[in-house]
């Protein structure tokens, strides 16, 4: 009966491993489509001469210095915003909570906004016209870091006084939202045309907007998130049984519920202030594998980062393939695609959140 049981706990972890795996192979497969994607077509055989600085140089500047980033980029910040959605959705017991969701990519959009309008953190003048980049990251990410801390920590602390309904977070995200929103509007009513078209292009949400600093930037959060994510892997599969339990088995909660929402935070207003808005990947992601992983943090953590990789991926091979040369904002399609998730999922959890 023993030896039985050891062997379907096998076959059970082989499964996950396998959805990981297959993940992975989707995500390989995306990559080498997304790289072929764009008004100069390359065909696999030039692309792949290119990856490997072969052929000629134009293909080689048009991979290395323009697809390749945009790959990378679509790779880690969708692994930062589905694993910021899993963290949040965990920590305070909620299955719609994303940043999206919580208001906490609002909070980072009036503070890049405020970067970029007030501070004068986001504009490059050319002689070809304005381009915008974000030539000061850090005080761009400083600042919405900030703002995205305080619409989250607004949200726990509301929550903790009325004990973590579900109704209560997420009602409380969509009015910080709201009124971050309302925020951002006013600063660019009263900002000149210049720094609006900045601020307003920039929340588009663009891959392209990434260099490979600000892409190293982004990992570097990643992987130290994730570690101390995955160190309390354990801790969130019994705090997923809910907090009481958790605290009988010895989980510090509290503390890992600030520590983890700050993590979680600054995975998003730092995508948020390198690329602009990219909607409901938090949510769409952790909530597309939960079925096929389960929610085992062990695993499901991976798998939604694998996931928030894949579905942005996708997102930009459609944004740069649905018209010839003109790239519709990332933003955009993820959005054109989350909002009605997020729907379904409302009517799905109506039982259970009392929405």
């Amino acid at each position: 009966m023993e030896q039985k049981s050891i062997h379907q706990y096998k076959q059970f972890i082989r499964k996950k491993y396998k959805v990981i795996l297959i993940l992975v192979i989707l995500i390989l497969i995306m990559s080498l489509i997304c790289l072929q994607i764009g008004s100069s077509n390359l065909g696999f055989i030039k692309t792949f001469k290119a990856l490997f600085r072969i052929g000629e140089e134009k293909n080689k500047v048009i991979l290395w210095n323009i697809r390749i980033p945009i790959v990378l980029c679509a790779l880690v910040c969708g692994a930062s915003l589905a694993l910021s959605g899993c963290i949040m959705q965990n920590i305070l017991q909620n299955p719609m909570a994303s940043p999206t969701t919580l208001g906490v990519s609002n909070g980072a959009v009036f503070g890049a906004n405020f970067a970029i309008i007030v501070l004068q953190a986001g504009m490059v003048s050319t002689s070809q016209g304005v381009s915008v980049s974000i030539h000061h990251p850090y005080v761009t990410t400083i600042c919405a870091f900030i703002f995205s801390i305080l619409s989250a920590v607004f949200i726990l602390l509301l929550s903790k006084k009325q004990k973590f309904q579900s109704e209560t977070i997420v009602l409380a995200g969509v009015a910080i939202g709201s009124l971050f929103t309302a925020l951002t509007t006013i600063m660019q009513y009263f900002a000149d045309d210049t720094k609006l078209a900045s601020a307003v292009f920039w929340s588009f949400g663009s891959l392209e907007n990434a260099s490979y600093l600000e892409i190293g930037i982004m990992f570097v959060i990643l992987v130290i998130s994730f570690i101390y994510f995955y160190f309390n892997r354990w801790n969130y599969n019994a705090m997923a049984q809910g907090e009481e339990s958790a605290k009988s088995l010895g989980v510090p909660v509290e503390r890992i519920r600030w520590v983890s929402l700050l993590l979680a935070s600054l995975l998003c207003s730092v995508c948020v202030s390198f690329l602009g808005i990219i909607g409901f990947i938090g949510l769409l992601a952790p909530h597309s594998i939960k079925k096929f992983i389960g929610k085992d943090y062990r695993y499901y953590m991976i798998a939604s980062m694998l996931t928030g990789s894949f579905i942005l991926l996708v997102a930009d091979a459609l944004s740069r393939s649905l018209m010839n040369h003109i790239s519709f904002p990332i933003g955009a399609i993820t959005s054109l695609f989350g909002a009605p998730f997020f729907l379904i999922l409302l009517f799905h959890q109506k039982g259970h959140c009392h929405l």
